[in-house]
């Protein structure tokens, strides 16, 4: 979508850093469907995938050098997920202020999940709202990797979108490909969402077949389920966030309830705990409180032992 349309029809030995630098500032140029221009993490995520490509042609000795292993480009901001306080609500009913990126309380969660009760896709929603799953994962998720005797799910493949239609591919990364673990509510639920399956027309169930399906059988397309959340949130009235927020929403929860941050890496697939941290900053002051008050507590407790001593060593002298 974005590297053959600039560089498709330069032969590789004559690949410039001049090509490659005039490919950015016309992508810097274009606009998304939104309007907004191509943002800086994914303007790094072209040249990362280009960059790797000529690493490769350069062991192969086809060039002698990677020309994209210059280009500058402006420095990608990281964004960190805000919870949806009363007040920040309040500004959002009152201006249409909004955070960039925000997360649901757990009763704002709630009740969103009250409202989607009906839907379709609720069992979906509920997924991702719970154990984080990415957008291509919880499409891409078959039968086959869900293990409800167990209480098990396997993140093995990801639905991708491509100029062929739907493609199963690889998960994000090595990290991606993980196991979860399913609470009892999740395991009733999926099983409820897969006898309606197995009891709808034609052959719609099979143990390869896509988890969430559409009423053809075949799998939901992760931008529908986008369009499909946007419309579902903007109907109940709540504040907005985005889907890929369910999955920010997910780590903020199991952290206020004192999940370890090592877990949640694993959970959400991060292949460095670095990532897990540097992301989720914003959303655990509670928890940095809740460690000062438990350091504050054992000292304190040290101590009164210590005066206590004292104070018999005193008496007895």
């Amino acid at each position: 979508m974005h590297l053959v349309p600039y560089l498709g029809r330069v032969n590789l030995v004559e690949l410039s850093r001049r090509d490659a630098t005039r490919m950015f500032v016309a992508l810097g140029r274009r606009r998304t469907r939104c309007g907004a221009p191509i943002s800086a993490s994914t303007l790094e995520r072209i040249r990362a995938t280009l960059r790797v490509a000529l690493n490769h042609a350069v062991r192969e000795d086809l060039i002698a050098g990677n020309p994209a292993q210059g280009v500058r480009l402006p420095a990608p901001v990281r964004t960190h997920p805000v919870v949806w306080t009363a007040r920040r609500e309040a500004a959002w009913r009152r201006g249409g202020e909004r955070p960039p990126v925000a997360v649901w309380t757990v009763e704002q969660l709630a009740a969103f999940l009250r409202f989607a009760r009906e839907d379709p896709l609720f069992v979906l929603w509920w997924l991702v709202a719970l154990r984080g799953l990415r957008r291509g994962e919880v499409a891409g998720l078959r039968w086959v990797d869900i293990d409800l005797e167990r209480r098990e799910l396997t993140i093995a493949h990801q639905l991708v979108h491509t100029d062929e239609g739907l493609v199963l591919c690889e998960p994000k990364s090595a990290a991606s490909r993980r196991t979860l673990a399913l609470d009892p509510e999740t395991v009733r639920l999926l099983r409820r969402h897969e006898r309606a399956q197995r009891r709808g027309p034609g052959e719609r169930w099979s143990p390869t077949g896509p988890v969430f399906a559409l009423g053809s059988g075949t799998a939901v397309q992760p931008s529908y389920l986008t369009h499909r959340f946007h419309k579902l949130v903007a109907a109940s009235g709540l504040p907005p966030v985005r889907l890929h927020d369910l999955r920010h929403g997910a780590a903020t929860l199991a952290l206020a309830s004192g999940t370890e941050l090592k877990v949640v890496q694993g959970t959400l697939g991060h292949a460095s705990i670095v990532l897990t941290a540097d992301t989720y900053v914003s959303v655990l002051p509670q928890l940095y409180h809740d460690s000062a008050h438990a350091t504050a507590r054992l000292v304190l407790k040290a101590v009164r032992a210590t005066n206590r001593k004292i104070g018999e060593a005193r008496e007895r002298a």
